[in-house]
Order: structure tokens, then C-alpha cells, then sequence
């Protein structure tokens, strides 16, 4: 492992998990201005973790090893996924890191855990969430693999680094299918986040539950390390739209200047589009239950569309 790297893993996974409350709390910020509240402080996520970090955790007497070791295992393996997406500046290709497909098996994995982690104590309300979870997964997948691989067919490369730094290298998008591609993205963020109208992250109200019913049976540290997880998954997902779309200062080169810049361009373009997610949240009804595939389905369709429009261009 080079020296470049260690500095692009050491400076990308810090970052990301820096930033990643700020932006679950602008959201929420944007939503109560939205309905004529005052709404949490920016830093309200920060104090939220640490006032849970300092709590005592209390398991269910019917769990297993899983419920311990998910919450871990969960920011880990994000973690790992964050080095496939540059945010700070963008490496050089290292033993396959920035593969879409190993990138895409990295979030199953976090999902997958998380879903046994809600049937892991035995609860009603976690086995209602994973059950959910579950049955939705069959659909939201295979569009995120079809998003993803139209963003390959357009950029030509499976790799992530490689598609950054082909649209860093211009103003405007490389290609106007990245647009479609665009919203797809935007609506795999909403679903893989859990945000309205998919589901909505501040009730606990058993019709509407989903991701939440899957960590009711959490506390403490482990509730922290879980709700971190969450924020870096949003901020990852929200990293690939901003370098596909907008990836202006995004840094090619390590100096201090430009990681300054990088960092900052960064941002300033992922507080806009938090502030985009909650009026979209904001603007829009949860969707019943079985109404879901159909948004789903959306992103399905912007995706084929661009590797059709791609073929036949």
C-alpha cells in the first residue's frame, strides 16, 4: 500500500465520518422550516451521539452474538465503502477498491445485517421492520444494480475513482444520459436512507415503521454507532450524485490548497442537496406499503432509459 493511499483512506473515512451528522441535522433543520418550526441546531446530531455514547447498553435476553457485533460490523463495512468513493481528493487505483460491483456487495452486506440484527431479539416490531425490509430489498436491488451499471456504460469503467475523475475533468456533466442517471441516484438515496415516502426516520409508529423498527431494541453505544452508520451510508450515496453530477473541486492532486478547496466545495454542494432531500421530504406523502415498487420503479426506468438512449445514440 502506497503512501498516497493510506493518506487518501486516513483523510476520506475521517471526513466522511466528521461531516456525516451535520448533514442528518440540516436535514432535519430543512424539514421543521419547512412546517413553520424552529427545528434542531446543527450540531443537535453530534450531541445525540455522545450523550448515547456515554449511556449503558442493555440487550435482550433473546439475543444472540449478532445484536453485539452488528453495529460494529455495520460501520465497518461502510467505512470500507467510503474509500470507494473519494470525497478529498481521488487516488490512484489500488487492489480493486472503487469496484462498483464489490461496492454494491458492501451496502447488501450492511442491509442485510441489519435486517437480522431486527429479528436477532425476537421482537415483534424488528421482525415487522426486517420482514418489510426484506420483501422491498427484491425490488430496490436489481435497480440499483441497473443504475450503477448504466453509470458504467456511460462512463465506460466499472471502477468509481476511474468514473470521478472522467467528470472532474469537465464543467458540465460528461454526458447528458448522467442527468437521468442523475434522478435515479436520487431516489436510491431516498430509499436506501429510509426518508419519506419510503419511510419516515422520526416516528415509531407501528404502520410506518420500517428502517426504525429494526433498532428499537438498540441503546446505548451501540444505538450510536448504528445511527453513525446511517449518516455515513447517506453521506456515501450522496458523495456518488455530487461527483457524477456537480464534481467541481473535487482535488486530483494532494496539496494542502486543494484538499482545502475539495473539502469545501464538498460541503457546500452536499449542504445543498440536504437541504434538497428534506424539501423533497417536506413536499411529498409516505406512500402506502404497496405502493413502493412503483416509486421504485422510477429510478428502474431513468436507468434503462440512459443505457437505451446510450445504445441507439
Amino acid at each position: 500500500m502506497n503512501a498516497s493511499f493510506l493518506l487518501f483512506a486516513l483523510l476520506n473515512t475521517g471526513f466522511i465520518l466528521l461531516v456525516s451528522p451535520l448533514f442528518m441535522s440540516l436535514i432535519k433543520k430543512v424539514k421543521a422550516s419547512a412546517q413553520g418550526r424552529k427545528g434542531p441546531g446543527l450540531l443537535q446530531n453530534y450531541l445525540d451521539l455522545r450523550k448515547l455514547m456515554q449511556k449503558e447498553v442493555v440487550y435482550s435476553p433473546n439475543s444472540s452474538g449478532i445484536m453485539r457485533i452488528t453495529p460494529y460490523l455495520n460501520l465497518a463495512v461502510l467505512l470500507l465503502a467510503s474509500l470507494f468513493v473519494p470525497i478529498v481528493f481521488i487516488p490512484d487505483t489500488h487492489a480493486g477498491i472503487g469496484n462498483i460491483i464489490v461496492f454494491l456487495y458492501l451496502l447488501a452486506i450492511e442491509r442485510f445485517f441489519t435486517a437480522l440484527c431486527g429479528l436477532d431479539a425476537g421482537s415483534t416490531f424488528g421482525g415487522m421492520g426486517s420482514s418489510r425490509l426484506m420483501s422491498l430489498s427484491a425490488v430496490i436491488e436489481p435497480t440499483m444494480v441497473i443504475a450503477f451499471a448504466a453509470l458504467a456504460y456511460v462512463l465506460r469503467t466499472v471502477n468509481l475513482h476511474e468514473m470521478f475523475a472522467i467528470t472532474a475533468g469537465s464543467t458540465i456533466p460528461e454526458s447528458p444520459t448522467l442527468t437521468l442517471i442523475s434522478i435515479s441516484l436520487f431516489i436510491i438515496i431516498i430509499v436506501e436512507t429510509g426518508r419519506i415516502p419510503v419511510d419516515n426516520p422520526a416516528t415509531h409508529l407501528e404502520l410506518t415503521m420500517m428502517n426504525e423498527a429494526m433498532i428499537l431494541e438498540q441503546s446505548g453505544k451501540n444505538l450510536a454507532l448504528i445511527e453513525l452508520a446511517h449518516a455515513v451510508k447517506q453521506t456515501i450515496l450522496m458523495a456518488v450524485l455530487i461527483n457524477i453530477l456537480a464534481p467541481w473541486g473535487l482535488a486530483t492532486e494532494i496539496t494542502f490548497a486543494s484538499l482545502s478547496v475539495s473539502c469545501l466545495y464538498f460541503l457546500v454542494k452536499a449542504s445543498l442537496l440536504a437541504g434538497l432531500i428534506g424539501l423533497f421530504e417536506s413536499s411529498i406523502a409516505k406512500m402506502r406499503l404497496f405502493r413502493l415498487p412503483s416509486f421504485y420503479m422510477m429510478a428502474f426506468f431513468f436507468s434503462a432509459l440512459t443505457i437505451l438512449l446510450e445504445v441507439f445514440a
